[in-house]
């Protein structure tokens, strides 16, 4: 059996091609560009050249590719969008407007031919990836598909997006406390979760398959905790440090006590060590990450906790060199980079428990029970 694990982040988007019949190791690998850098350096080309630029597609990451449309507007020259792509800056489309972008139909844009340099948004590039494998001699045909994008979800106007996406890690832990609980099927992807949608949307394009799509930091932290290290441990905080979010679980067992998430460009390493001490001492109050630009916290078990360790990986771990915690980066199956494909199969597995029992058998030296099998 074949999954194709796909963690599109801000920086880079981390790909493993899993193969039941192979050891986990052996897997092939790819770690490139995130879409949202490929589309910011089309655009910054094309205001080097002084172009007009159009974007069709679907909503997608954006960040770097925002700040680029942002910085050729700037420049005065035209940005055309159709509304969906155009929901890539803000799901409303008058403050999309107001930036400058200027909205057409598809039959509008379908009209504009080589005037324009045109740019299709999406996360997912089924055939780049299709092309990339078999440029090495390996047919991209897998038996499943699994996906992780950060996801702000659609917030009602007047309301806060970084409530509104804490809400949502909220409200999925409320029942549950396994981190896969924040797995689901390709079609019972949440409403709000306009990016995670429109993903599986794009795979639906190429693919009829099994597919599930998850959160990006809990996978990566899901992830995580197939190190053997961090699964010998009973109670302890994982870390993911993204380019631009951090969260943080307290675990125990594999149950969540607790959580926060920031910004990870409001926090050092002094402000991250506070937290994360105030976190393990269940002392840590919703208020004291919103108010500092953050998501929130959440904490369940209010009664101290003494971690037997801090599992950290993401791009931007170094923030916790020299931490006065007991800090170790987890590198599950040798590679920090893939921890959030490794969360994925986790996550298929507790989606899809038919698949289960061959995931596990790939998993060597995951914990018992396994992630999936934590209550959920």
């Amino acid at each position: 059996m074949k999954i194709l694990c796909v963690d599109i982040g801000t920086g880079t988007q981390d790909i493993l091609l899993y193969d039941s019949e192979k050891e986990l190791e052996n897997a092939y690998q790819l770690v490139l560009p995130s879409p949202t850098m490929r589309v910011a350096r089309a655009v910054r080309q094309a205001t080097r050249e002084r172009r007009p630029i159009l974007l069709t597609g679907v909503l997608m990451g954006g960040g770097p590719c925002q700040w680029a449309v942002e910085d050729h507007l700037r420049a005065g020259l035209p940005v055309y969008a159709t509304p969906e792509a155009a929901q890539t800056f803000n799901d409303d489309l008058d403050a999309v407007q107001a930036m400058g972008v200027r909205l057409v139909s598809e039959d509008e844009a379908a009209r504009m031919g080589d005037r324009v340099v045109h740019l299709v948004l999406r996360d997912f590039d089924w055939e780049a990836l299709r092309r990339a494998f078999e440029a090495f001699g390996v047919p991209l045909r897998p038996d499943g598909v699994a996906v992780a994008v950060f996801d702000h979800g659609a917030a009602p106007p007047g309301y806060s997006d970084r409530r509104f996406r804490f809400d949502y890690l909220a409200q999925r832990l409320a029942e549950h406390r396994a981190l896969t609980v924040f797995a689901h099927r390709g079609e019972e992807i949440p409403a709000p979760l306009t990016r995670l949608q429109a993903v599986v949307r794009t795979v639906r394009e190429a693919f009829d398959g099994p597919v599930v799509g998850m959160d990006t930091a809990p996978a990566a932290a899901l992830g995580a905790t197939l190190d053997p290290r961090v699964a010998s441990w009973r109670q302890c905080l994982v870390v993911n440090i993204g380019n631009f979010h951090t969260l943080a679980f307290r675990l125990r067992e594999g149950q969540v006590e607790g959580l926060f998430e920031h910004h990870t460009g409001f926090l050092d390493g002094e402000k991250l060590d506070r937290l994360l001490g105030r976190l393990a001492e269940g002392a840590l109050g919703f208020e004291e990450v919103f108010d500092d630009m953050g998501h929130g916290a959440l904490v369940f078990e209010v009664a101290p906790m003494r971690p037997e360790g801090v599992a950290v990986v993401g791009p931007r771990r170094g923030l916790l060199r020299g931490s006065r915690h007991p800090v170790y980066f987890a590198v599950p199956y040798g590679d920090m980079m893939l921890a959030g494909c490794f969360g994925l199969l986790c996550g298929f597995a507790a989606c899809y428990p038919e698949f289960a029992p061959l995931i596990r058998d790939s998993l060597q030296g995951a914990p018992r029970p396994a992630p999936w099998e934590v209550e959920r």
